[in-house]
């Protein structure tokens, strides 16, 4: 396995001693991205917030295209672009209102970026997997930008009375192994992963104080009429959408064949150089969370 890596420091240091290669590059360097994939024929793709993020998939998708031998292309997208399609978001602003729920009717500069990189994989021609996760159990925002506020007993978050499936990083890569080692039913498919339960704030707050052993409670950080907790809660959290009655897209079908649908990790390249025996994804998917009997209709 060879690790296509930014910098050579302790964490490439890391992958060393776990047996990969290590690659040090620039995805949005051509010639490290060609010579990376040099001899490869799998590849998990994954990168971090960036302005560039279309132009790094894009690079990686010509490369692999040149190449022409590449078996699969496991991309890691957003849970979002398993409802936010084209189809609804190019349709009227009101309707886009009504089904997304709250304020948010057009894409992120981030949900943007993985739609653009979806269709640059498709029109490639290379073998895609799209892996579109939810939001992740380990996410900063839910770790270390909550950390402040538990020491008080309050879990001061701005996400309001949103109810989130968090999907746990280790089960995610879990499935992106499996893909990895047999790919061939899986090309061209796009799986949507949520965690086990779809839960309010109020219940990750129950979470915390059952780890903690102590009461927390749950404060909204924005629309309290305070500041939320860090500075730039806001500009992380204010373009997260999702519909009103999502049904659909949180539930992961028990066969892949059927699925239409995707998620986020953050940033590496793993390029697979050797080959392994298929299994059962089914067998892998996490139980869906499914809306409570009590959510409104679609």
């Amino acid at each position: 396995m060879r690790a296509f890596v930014r910098q050579d420091d302790e964490r490439a240091h890391s992958l060393r001693q776990a047996g990969a290669e290590v690659f040090v590059g620039d995805l949005l360097t051509i010639a490290d991205v060609t010579a990376a994939l040099k001899g490869v024929r799998r590849v998990y793709f994954s990168m971090s917030l960036s302005p560039y993020y279309t132009d790094a998939v894009s690079l990686m998708a010509a490369a692999a295209r040149a190449q022409g031998d590449i078996e699969v292309f496991v991309n890691i997208s957003e849970y979002e672009q398993s409802f936010m399609t084209f189809d609804k978001m190019t349709a009227p602003e009101e309707e886009r209102l009504a089904w997304l729920g709250g304020l948010v009717a057009n894409w992120s500069p981030q949900q943007r970026a993985h739609w653009v990189a979806e269709q640059v994989l498709e029109w490639s021609g290379v073998p895609t997997v799209n892996i579109q996760a939810a939001f992740f159990v380990e996410n900063p925002i839910m770790t270390w930008l909550a950390l402040g506020t538990l020491a008080d007993g309050e879990l001061r978050l701005p996400f309001g009375d949103h109810r989130l499936a968090p999907i746990a990083g280790y089960d995610v890569a879990e499935l992106c192994a499996k893909i990895l080692t047999g790919p061939a039913p899986h090309i061209s498919q796009s799986y949507a992963l949520t965690g086990p339960e779809l839960k309010d704030m109020h219940g990750i707050a129950e979470d915390f104080a059952a780890v903690l052993g102590r009461p927390v409670t749950y404060v909204p950080a924005v629309g309290s009429g305070e500041p939320p907790a860090h500075p730039k809660a806001d500009d992380c959290l204010v373009r997260v959408a999702v519909p009103s009655s999502p049904q659909q897209s949180l539930a992961v079908p028990s066969s892949p064949q059927s699925s239409q649908q995707s998620l986020t990790i953050s940033s590496t390249a793993v390029l697979i150089r050797g080959l392994g025996s298929g299994s059962d994804l089914s067998a892998s998917l996490p139980s869906p969370a499914r809306l409570p009997h009590d959510a409104p209709p679609r």
